[in-house]
């Protein structure tokens, strides 16, 4: 049974940081492409970034760009997505999830091509 579990969100003030935590059980992150999205009140779920099975490149949107790090440790099987200079438009649920089916070659920005899902974590952004 395959389990993300995302953990790190919370309350901050704009320009501050927080890095969020992806424990991924069932699957290696070897073998899977790790991918962090995010969902705001009213909106579509949206692609944030994503990281290859070997950690060897790395992708993000725009609006996160040079931000955002997104990064794995495969002892922990860990994904981590660390933000700064944090504003109120990055406010939103923050989504794990895992594409098993592209053997870590393909970075997606869509949501289907991602076959498992985390809980979720609120990140909220005060001014």
């Amino acid at each position: 049974q395959v389990q993300l579990v995302e953990s790190g969100g919370g309350l901050v003030e704009a320009g501050g940081s927080l890095r969020l935590s992806c424990v991924a059980s069932g699957i290696t992150l070897s073998s899977s492409t790790m991918g962090w999205f995010r969902q705001a009140p009213r909106k579509a779920r949206e692609f944030v970034a994503g990281i290859s099975s070997d950690g060897g490149r790395t992708t993000y949107a725009d609006s996160v760009k040079g931000r955002f790090t997104i990064s794995t440790d495969s002892a922990k099987n860990t994904v981590y997505l660390q933000m700064n200079s944090l504003n109120p438009e990055d406010a939103a649920a923050y989504f794990c999830a895992a594409d098993s089916t592209s053997a870590g070659e393909r970075i997606s920005r869509i949501t289907k091509n991602y076959d498992y899902w985390g809980q979720g974590t609120q990140v909220t952004v005060f001014l």
